[in-house]
């Protein structure tokens, strides 16, 4: 096929990769200019990718670098489209979670032991 030689356009490119939806969207993200090429910024949809291209694109509030290993014939499904690319984004850390800093809450409403225990609290009468 003479188009796996030359390249392949990188809206189809990122269309078969499964790195989006359509290929109309696609086609928004390189031209709003969310897709470089070796470094260099593409603003055109039809720009071809060959094999060995590094692809540095801003998809899905992450940035990904990308190096392009094959051209695709077709949409496949994921574990296919994943063997287009070599992902060599760097591994983000996750966020460790916070803490709440409340005390517990208490489940349901409480018994005629832990009523006289709040008002001996509030009285200042509290033995524990």
């Amino acid at each position: 096929m003479s188009e796996a030689r030359s390249g392949q356009r990188i809206d189809k490119w990122l269309f078969f990769a499964r790195l989006l939806k359509t290929r109309s969207l696609a086609q928004k993200l390189v031209v709003s200019g969310a897709v470089r090429i070796n470094r260099e910024k593409v603003s055109s949809a039809a720009r071809l990718v060959r094999p060995g291209d590094v692809l540095t694109l801003s998809v899905h509030e992450r940035v990904r670098v990308l190096k392009v290993v094959a051209i695709g014939d077709r949409r496949g499904p994921a574990p296919e489209a994943q063997e287009l690319y070599e992902d060599l984004s760097p591994v983000v850390p996750a966020t460790p979670s916070v803490e709440r800093l409340s005390a517990p809450v208490a489940e349901g409403r409480p018994d005629r032991r832990e009523r006289r225990e709040a008002a001996a609290f509030k009285r200042g009468g509290f033995d524990g």
